[in-house]
């Protein structure tokens, strides 16, 4: 089984990523369960959002405590909360952010932490500060979990018009981003 968590602020679109995770494993002939959890139920309060995949039915209900991978939308959490905490040892975390502007915590030899500028991606994509497609692309680059075509698959089901278009653009740059600045893709 493979667990993502994802931090953000309410209204930052944790939910929807987590959907859209949810709907590129379903497509794939996978089970996946995604969730969210709430503290104070008002925008901008600190949220997560987690999905669950495995090849069999999941029936696990928990929050996700031990994550495979983690996708931090707002970085700013990071200052008040472990977003890390439980981060597998091979685990690999993707954060909005830039070099120089977010700090991460010390990681094992075989973790790994990508900063993507999944804000300025939706800036000049999308037109609006909504980081979560740009990480969503630069996560099917930096795991492998799924292909590119296969979440733009996805967001083919869930948007339409002038955001599906922005929304797919910004899925290419987080993905060649990755592609790119960390010269991989699995």
């Amino acid at each position: 089984m493979k667990e993502i968590r994802i931090h953000a602020r309410a209204g930052q679109g944790a939910i929807t990523t987590a959907s859209l995770l949810g709907y590129v494993y379903f497509l794939q002939g996978m089970y996946p369960y995604a969730f969210p959890n709430f503290g104070a139920a008002r925008m901008g309060a600190p949220m997560n959002a987690y999905v669950r995949v495995d090849s069999k039915p999941v029936r696990l209900r928990s929050q996700i405590y031990e994550p495979d991978y983690l996708l931090v939308i707002d970085p700013t959490l990071m200052r008040g909360f472990n977003c890390f905490s439980g981060l597998q040892d091979a685990g690999i975390a993707v954060i909005n952010g830039k070099d120089g502007e977010v700090e991460i915590p010390k990681l094992s030899a075989r973790q790994k932490a990508l900063l993507v500028p999944a804000t300025d991606i939706a800036m000049k994509t999308i037109g609006r500060p909504l980081a979560n497609t740009a990480l969503l692309g630069a996560f099917a680059a930096a795991t492998g979990e799924f292909s590119q075509e296969a979440l733009l698959e996805a967001i083919k089901k869930r948007f339409s018009g002038k955001a599906l278009d922005g929304n797919i653009a910004s899925i290419k740059e987080g993905f060649e981003y990755v592609k790119h600045k960390y010269n991989e893709v699995k």
